[in-house]
Parts: C-alpha cells; structure tokens; sequence
C-alpha cells in the first residue's frame, strides 16, 4: 500500500514537473493581456494627441520619469514589438480585432525596410512583419521582410565578418558590434526560405561564428560591444556599454546571446550554435548571483547584489530562448528553467490591471545609466512569445 502511494506521489510530481506552467496560467495571463493593451492603445492615441511633435510617434516603448507613457517613431529599434505583441494577441485569441490593430500598428513600420543606416531590422520588421506573414501569408508582408533583409545586409562587412551595428559614437568605435545584432539574423534566415537566395542566409551564419568567436569569454559569458578594423578584420577593443563594467556580464546581453544561437542552431543545425547555446545557458542559470525566481539583476556582476535592480526583459527573453532549446535536448533541463521563469513573472511581475499605462509587466531595465526598473516593451513582447511557446508545449505542437 505504501508503494502504491509512493508512486501515485511520484506520478503527481511528475505531471507537475511536466506542466509547471498549466493552460490557466497562460489563460490568466493572456486575459490580463488583452485587458492591458485595450488600456495602452487608448493611451497612445491621448498621448498622440499630446505629443505636439512633427515626429510621427507609432509604438510604445517605456514610461518616463514621470510616469507617463513614451513612445517612439518607427526608426526606434523598439517600434516592432508592440505590433509583434498585437500579433501574438490575435494567435491566442484568433479574434479578429487584434489582427486589425496588428495590421494598423504594422503598418507604420513599412517604410523602415528601406533604412540601411540601422542593425535593427530584424528587431522591427520581424517581430512585426514577420509574425504577420507567418500568421496571415500576406504577400505584402512578404515583400518588406525580404526588401528589409536586403537593406541589413548592406552592412555586412566581409573582410571582418560582421554586420555593422550602431553608427553613432564614431570618436569612441570605428566599427562596433553588439551582441544583440544576433537577434537580426533571424530575419536573413528568413529571406533566404522566402527567396532561395542564400547570401542572407551565408551572411547570418558568417556574422554568428565571428561573433562566437570574438564576443566570448572563456566562462562563456559575453561583452556587449566588439570593435573592429574594417580594413583587416582586427578587433579593435571590446566594452560592455549597457551593463556595469567592461569585464562584466550584462544580464540581457547574454539572454541576447543565448537566443540567438539557439535560433542558429534551428536555422542551420551546426552543432557549434547549439553548444554555444547550452553553455550560455549553463552560464545563466548556474550563476552564483542568479536569484531563485531566475529573473536576473541587470548585469550579473553588479556591485550592489542584492540591492540592485532586477530586469524582467532579460528574463523574458530567456524563457523564450529556454523553451526553444528544450526541444533540441532529451532529456532537458531547460523547460523547468523556463517555466519557472514564467512562473514568477506571471505572478510576481506582471502590473496590476488598469494601470503602467497597459505594460505587462514591471522591473525591467534597459541599461545602467537609463531606463531603470520600468516597464520595457520588449519584455511584454518576449513574455507572450513564451508564453505561446509553452501552450505549443504543453499541447505537443512543435513551435516552428
């Protein structure tokens, strides 16, 4: 008798383990959400008409000191998460009026695909255009993913092996290049499956094994910024911009970093990107400064653990990233991670109903210096992305 509620004990656990987070939460949670961006496109149109600006403002991206609601033009590299979230409200929902106002917020961004002077078109037009066409098969949507990949690419630079990321501060960086330009690849990949044409598809994985080999350190934790000569290839210097130190680990950079490679990985199935991904990963999660709930302080070397503050966007990206890898591993740790994440952003994180301004969730941090513990749209962005990768999970649906 005794063995026979050892094991009914265990087969409860076990389910438990299976489905930390259960279809309820992801209900609560998306319910919560369709109530929040009811609230946040009521307040960009008063804060549209308010603005006094001759800057078209199409997306949210935080709250400013004040409180209020700040939003950004489209050549912002947040402008594509907001419709990307819309899109993820009409995937949950299938109602027919989030994929309106996903089209009316995607819309903006259309003239973005044309900009070559930005890393950040996989950012912009994918999260927006991309969970679009993915959704719809709009042929429109079609055509900007591939007219943006060919304006990114225009930054590649083969004798270094990188596209070029930021422009500004040319006293400070000859050719910068951080490692959240691994979130853009995904969008060459993409215009290679659209086109056939495989030079998107041969930049991205060239640009992702220079960045392996140049970002990292021996513990497998990443520099933000990598600068190079052009000319020859060299690294230049090597910096950590957003986070504590140089020598430090910027939380979000390395959530950057382990998406990225796990996403190469899906792309291309090089075991390399798939080893860089788990290390990351082990990395994150073994961290001695790792709080219990896995959502990191903002640079994991700070000095000031555990007064310092928290940034949820990190940890939104890396549940998503979690998910994503769970399903290359089996058996996996990496799906627990995850949900535990979820877990303790859906019930410790999130904003109360009717205020922030419609944000989902609270405490993130953008950089050291700025956007300290607020509300960020791509957190929101990345918490409904693992929030859907989860219920495919739960339901044995594969994610791609």
């Amino acid at each position: 008798m005794k063995t026979g509620r050892f094991i009914f004990a265990s087969l409860i656990v076990a389910c438990f383990l299976a489905a930390f987070v259960p279809d309820s939460l992801i209900k609560t949670a998306f319910n919560q959400a369709e109530q929040q961006t009811k609230r946040m496109l009521k307040d960009i149109a008063a804060a549209k008409n308010s603005a006094g600006t001759n800057v078209a403002l199409v997306s949210p991206r935080t709250l400013d000191k004040t409180g209020a609601l700040q939003l950004v033009p489209a050549r912002d590299w947040t402008s594509g998460f907001f419709p990307g979230e819309l899109w993820y409200l009409y995937e949950y929902t299938g109602q027919r009026a989030w994929a309106d106002q996903a089209r009316l917020y995607t819309a903006s961004l259309e003239r973005e695909k044309l900009n070559t002077g930005t890393h950040d078109m996989g950012f912009k037009l994918y999260c927006s255009y991309g969970n679009g066409y993915r959704l719809t098969g709009d042929k429109a949507y079609r055509e900007v993913i591939i007219q943006g990949a060919r304006s990114l690419i225009k930054r590649f630079k083969p004798t270094a092996g990188i596209i070029r990321s930021w422009d500004h501060h040319k006293e400070v960086w000859q050719c910068p290049v951080i490692i959240d330009n691994m979130m853009n690849l995904e969008l060459l990949f993409a215009a290679t499956r659209l086109t056939g044409d495989s030079t998107f598809y041969k930049i991205a994985v060239t640009h992702a094994k220079t960045t392996l080999q140049n970002h990292y350190r021996p513990d497998h934790s990443s520099y933000h910024v990598v600068d190079y000569d052009t000319l020859t290839g060299k690294v230049l210097k090597k910096n950590t911009h957003q986070g504590y130190s140089d020598e430090s680990a910027w939380a979000r950079g390395q959530a950057w970093g382990l998406y990225g490679y796990t996403m190469c990985y899906r792309e291309t199935k090089d075991p390399q990107f798939l080893k860089q991904a788990e290390a990351i990963a082990r990395y994150m999660l073994n961290h001695p400064t790792m709080p219990a709930d896995l959502v990191p302080y903002y640079d994991f070397d700070a000095p000031g653990i555990p007064n310092e503050p928290r940034d949820v966007s990190a940890a939104a990206v890396m549940a998503s990233a979690l998910y994503e890898l769970s399903t290359y591993r089996s058996p996996s740790p990496y799906r627990d991670k995850a949900d535990q994440v979820i877990g303790s952003l859906a019930k410790r994180y999130t904003s109360p109903i009717g205020q922030n301004h419609g944000f989902l969730l609270l405490h993130s941090t953008g950089s050291k210096t700025s956007e300290i513990d607020v509300p960020l749209v791509y957190a929101d962005y990345y918490f409904l992305e693992a929030l859907l990768r989860s219920k495919k999970l739960n339901e044995k649906k594969p994610l791609f």
